[in-house]
């Protein structure tokens, strides 16, 4: 569904040349749940652009829904769905006129669209809402509205870009069921940005990581959590002096960080090895204050990866 090869984005000014996107491959297969993630200003939100004919690449080429993106610009958009990080409906429209109008852009006759917007709304929680001007909707509502506005021609390909942003824990779970939905029971292919680990963790099938503008890694959220080497073990200790000794009792192996009040240490097998260090603390008369063992999350891999940690919440500007 999508194969994109050198893609490549530079933005000129007056004062400075900016390379955005720097030669970025991406393989996606039809069906898949793909997560697109990286730090702050990492060329995410750039690529999606590029993707959806919206911005021209300054080099490479792409195929987007078996559509080339540079000759055949306008089947590509018949094929695929966005929804952006702004919101992309009008404020003195009604709910379910947003709706049908968008359908009919896309061809659809005015009773099938209107079908398809009241099976929506009703899907998304906003079926008491269809008569309302898109004016006096909750910022959650008016998200799960561009949600809807994106899945209404039913595309094949479906571009979220920070697609839970503004939603409740509530809103968000059920976001995440129609988007399994779209793949499971209608063989839709995703493709997302997202900022909060929990939702790239649960949702997508394959992480892509971009960092300065390149793809860093990709893989599974299991895979790309293996990567990082071991389980991280904190000791804690409400006296700054002891956390010097506490350090100097952990194997020289050990990847070692401290803070005036914990010792962390990067270990495999964090389960087995704390046993033997308590043991020995214990014998140097040593009682750590709290002692806590960690699995691996994205975001240490973030760390590991780019040197940064992606923090879970959304981007404030286009990336």
């Amino acid at each position: 569904m999508i194969k994109a090869r050198d893609l490549t984005r530079t933005f000129t000014s007056r004062k400075e040349t900016v390379e955005a996107v720097r030669g970025v491959n991406i393989d996606v297969s039809r069906g898949e749940i793909v997560g697109f993630v990286g730090p702050n200003g990492a060329g995410k939100t750039t690529t999606l652009r590029m993707l959806t004919t919206l911005l021209r690449p300054t080099g490479g080429e792409a195929q987007i829904a078996g559509f080339d993106l540079a000759t055949d610009p306008a089947n590509v958009r018949r094929h695929i769905g966005y929804v952006a990080q702004g919101n992309g409906s009008g404020d003195d429209q009604r709910v379910v006129d947003e709706l049908v109008t968008q359908g009919q852009l896309y061809g659809m006759r005015s009773a099938d669209a209107r079908r398809r917007a009241t099976d929506l709304l009703e899907r998304l929680d906003l079926g008491g809402l269809s008569g309302r001007l898109v004016s006096t909707l909750s910022g959650g509502q008016r998200r799960r509205l561009d949600f809807a506005l994106g899945m209404v021609h039913s595309p094949e390909l479906l571009f979220l870009d920070e697609p839970s942003t503004g939603l409740d824990p509530q809103s968000r779970s059920n976001l995440w069921e129609h988007v399994r939905a779209l793949r499971d029971d209608h063989g839709a292919t995703v493709f997302l940005t997202t900022h909060y680990l929990d939702e790239a963790d649960a949702l997508c099938d394959r992480l892509l990581v971009i960092d300065g503008g390149v793809i860093v890694a990709e893989g599974t959220p299991d895979a790309l959590k293996r990567r990082v080497a071991g389980d991280l073990v904190v000791l804690g200790t409400p006296q700054p002096a002891e956390v010097a000794v506490i350090a100097a009792r952990v194997a020289e192996d050990a990847e070692l960080t401290t803070t005036d009040t914990s010792v962390r240490l990067r270990v495999p097998g964090g389960n087995t090895v704390l046993p033997r260090l308590l043991s020995e603390l214990d014998r140097a008369g040593l009682i750590p204050d709290s002692v806590e063992v960690r699995r691996p999350t994205l975001d240490d891999v973030f760390l590991t990866l780019t040197g940064r940690s992606l923090r879970e919440e959304p981007d404030a500007r286009a990336a």
